[in-house]
């Protein structure tokens, strides 16, 4: 790739921003929602329709991708974007997190993590070097630093241990992804809910120099108090010329309240996960399908809405094919609740362009409280 990976601010409103990420492979509008594709594909989506949600870029998952297929199986098939048939851009998360969560007999050490395959048990080595080759391989546009992400609440002397161990790992992913023209590598901020240790991060993180910065370390239970009186200050110990990804964030008001604190990038698993489980989320609030009060119900999911599923379906039909464990309902919520990500977003780069996101939040807020939230 010949053209360079650049960030531009459009316009701002308070600490939000609007803006755009260049890639060789197309631009993203941010503030941006990702829809995560954890095995080359987002759940009961076919690419175009993720596309015509109004999503610029997908997210994959290197521990997943290192297991089934193999990262070198997808490099001899011609990359990720080939073998998903997906042509913008791609982020991959580092493995990290999910060796943490999802991994068998972990051992932590200086070099890195050693684990058995939550799928067969298989021993495996993923350490900074490694993870970089495996996003090489996969051919990712924007690439995540391995890193360490304990779980909150922990102590503050774990929590600076780990800090400090993932800015040594930041160097090494530094240092082991090179110098690769229209690529990205995103540093990521740790230090839990210590803002001086959130400090150091960053202060580590500058100094070794990155296309992108991430404030990792949140929503991993500190609950969304905790988390937005991090964001307080966090995105700006972090530089203003570069994109600010919070990562595995979350439901609408988390989005909504992060983007009030400066953040341009988010991902999350919770619309295509929901929509598999009949939770639906629409401007007046959450709708819960597989409640016996939509089976007559003729109306849509929501009367603005312009996705398939509100524009061609009634609530009674999704009720009966959710009931019925039929596949058509997890691909038409799916595509509902990520229609409606990509609305939100789109709505929030306007309101911020047009200097307008106070009245905008008001107006979320208000149409929530007002709707008819539903228990799961």
């Amino acid at each position: 790739m010949s053209k360079r990976f650049s960030f531009t601010v459009h316009g701002t409103d308070g600490r939000a921003r609007t803006g755009q990420i260049d890639t060789p492979r197309g631009e993203i509008r941010t503030p941006a929602f990702m829809p995560v594709g954890t095995a080359a594909t987002v759940k009961a989506m076919m690419p175009d329709s993720v596309r015509a949600t109004g999503a610029d870029i997908l997210l994959g998952n290197t521990y997943h991708l290192m297991l089934r297929p193999t990262a070198e199986r997808i490099a001899k098939l011609g990359g990720l974007h080939r073998f998903m048939n997906w042509d913008r851009p791609i982020l991959t998360d580092s493995g990290g997190f999910q060796v943490m969560s999802l991994a068998e007999l972990r051992k932590l050490t200086e070099e890195g993590v050693t684990f058995r395959s939550h799928i067969d048990g298989s021993k495996h080595m993923l350490s900074p070097e490694r993870s970089m080759e495996i996003q090489k391989l996969l051919g990712s546009d924007i690439v995540m630093c391995f890193d360490e992400c304990p779980a909150l609440p922990a102590d503050r002397t774990r929590i600076a241990q780990s800090m400090e161990l993932s800015m040594r790992w930041a160097r090494r992913s530094r240092e082991a992804f090179g110098d690769r023209p229209g690529y990205a590598l995103f540093g990521i901020q740790q230090g839990g809910l210590e803002q001086d240790l959130r400090e150091q991060s960053a202060d580590a993180l500058r100094e070794i120099g990155f296309e992108g910065y991430a404030v990792g370390g949140l929503a991993v239970g500190e609950g969304q108090e905790a988390m937005f009186g991090c964001l307080d200050y966090a995105p700006g110990q972090l530089p203003e010329d570069k994109p600010r990804y919070l990562m595995g964030v979350g439901k609408p008001d988390d989005i909504v309240g992060a983007v009030e604190r400066g953040i341009d990038m988010f991902d999350c698993v919770l619309p295509s996960r929901s929509g598999r489980t009949g939770q639906v989320f629409t401007r007046h609030g959450v709708v819960n399908i597989k409640n016996a009060r939509h089976a007559d119900d003729p109306r849509p999911l929501d009367e603005a809405c312009g996705c398939p599923a509100c524009s061609n379906y009634s609530r009674a039909y999704l009720h009966h094919v959710f009931k019925a464990q039929e596949m058509i309902s997890s691909m038409l919520l799916t595509w509902h609740n990520l229609h409606y990500y990509q609305e939100l977003m789109a709505g929030l780069r306007a309101a911020i362009a047009a200097g307008g996101l106070s009245a905008f939040v008001a107006q979320f807020h208000a149409t929530r409280a007002g709707g008819d939230i539903e228990p799961l």
